[in-house]
């Protein structure tokens, strides 16, 4: 009885080693015939070798889209910036498309596809004050200030963040609480 118990035994194991995988696909073979080889099919970015000439491009074909009344834009490295100046009166949803329209033209250029796009029109004037500077050949020192004059807009002011005066002066008129100059 022992006997029939292991030859039992050492059959299913046998059995169950060679199954095929229960998907019904057949055991792998050599695994540099599993690899996949695939094309890089997105656009590459090309290397800006003459800034300004770029920057007109990507304004002419900002410009070249319906509703789109300017354009500027600044090219620094390889990345470009377009600002879009369209109408005040045009309303949220316009703008929206307007822009997607821009950034479409703008990926089928290959200087653009990288590009940024925004409709702010402080950023578009910022954008005209960089691209003036850099014209004026002071690249560093216009783009320095407006960046400046950006992020001081952008960063929040937390009450958190103001500091009382020390405890061993008295606060002025201004900073009392429930003073009538506030």
């Amino acid at each position: 009885m022992r006997r029939i118990c292991l030859v039992l035994l050492f059959m299913s194991l046998a059995a169950g080693c060679s199954q095929a995988p229960k998907n019904g696909a057949a055991p792998p073979q050599d695994p540099s015939q599993q690899q996949v080889k695939v094309q890089q099919i997105a656009p590459q970015k090309l290397e800006i070798k003459d800034s300004r000439a770029v920057a007109d491009r990507l304004e002419q074909l900002a410009t070249s889209i319906p509703d789109v009344e300017s354009a500027h834009c600044v090219v620094f490295g390889n990345t470009a910036v377009v600002g879009i100046n369209l109408n005040k009166q045009m309303d949220r949803a316009k703008v929206g498309t307007v822009k997607y329209s821009v950034a479409e033209a703008l990926k089928k250029d290959p200087y653009g596809v990288n590009a940024i796009v925004t409709a702010d029109m402080d950023l578009d004037q910022r954008l005209r004050d960089i691209r003036d500077n850099v014209r004026a050949g002071r690249p560093i020192t216009g783009f320095a200030e407006q960046m400046a004059e950006i992020i001081g807009r952008v960063m929040p002011q937390l009450p958190r963040d103001i500091r009382n005066p020390p405890s061993n002066q008295a606060p002025s008129e201004a900073n009392r609480v429930g003073s009538p100059n506030l």
